[in-house]
């Protein structure tokens, strides 16, 4: 069995609601990180975690990723759970790879086995076609998840961010809603009544301004804002 200086765990998850989530926690990839590191009988071993981060940020580029690569060296082993949680596409997984086996580190991926994925002829073969899997299934998940969110502002429910002008948001997470703000809603039909009377867009905010009738953060409204408002499609699903 090969044997290595040191391994360097790395874990990651995309938002901070997946970071405190026991289904897709840190917790869950360091436990089999330290799997492989027990397979190698190594006891001396870092973790890199980066919680709240996208795949699509480069490795070096993120807050516990840079420390990572910064403490590279000859004969280390870089281990994470799957594909996806280190690199952010087929070609960038594969040049990663080709370049640490130059400088003598290896990677193992949980999912792929217990041994590097550059060892052998058979290994970079599966290596390969396991990152071009990878990046295809991650293009699904991101249609899935534009699907799931269309489907729910339909069903009027909050994808988030803030409410729009004229909602509010109640209840957290996946099960937030938006409920009318009858105020708002009555500020709305104000606006659109200046339109409809002739006003323009900068008449409309002066006398807006003027009313201290704000968006929500405080600050007074813009011809984009503005736009946005009047002509917004009506929510079904949304609580009166």
């Amino acid at each position: 069995m090969q044997r290595f200086s040191k391994v360097i765990g790395y874990a990651r998850v995309s938002t901070l609601e997946q970071a405190s989530d026991d289904r897709t926690s840190l917790a869950s990839q360091e436990s089999a990180i330290k799997g492989v590191a027990m397979i190698h009988a190594i006891e001396t071993i870092e973790i890199y975690r980066d919680a709240g981060v996208s795949g699509a940020v480069p490795l070096n580029e993120r807050p516990a990723g840079a420390r990572l690569c910064a403490a590279l060296e000859p004969g280390a082993l870089v281990v994470g759970s799957k594909l996806d949680r280190i690199f952010r596409s087929a070609s960038d997984a594969l040049q990663t790879v080709d370049s640490w086996k130059k400088c003598g580190v290896d990677l193992i991926l949980v999912d792929a086995g217990s041994e590097p994925v550059s060892s052998n002829g058979a290994s970079k073969l599966f290596f390969s076609i396991l990152a071009s899997v990878a990046e295809f299934e991650r293009g699904r998940i991101r249609e899935r998840m534009l699907e799931g969110k269309a489907g729910k502002k339909a069903r009027g429910g909050a994808i988030g961010g803030n409410a729009p002008y004229g909602f509010r948001k109640v209840g957290e997470g996946r099960a937030a809603m938006l409920e009318a703000d009858e105020g708002e809603q009555r500020d709305i039909a104000f606006i659109r009544k200046l339109r409809a009377d002739g006003l323009r867009y900068r008449e409309v905010i002066a006398l807006l301004n003027y009313r201290g009738m704000t968006l929500h953060s405080g600050k007074p409204w813009t011809n984009s804002q503005l736009h946005r408002v009047i002509h917004a499609a009506p929510r079904e699903g949304v609580r009166p």
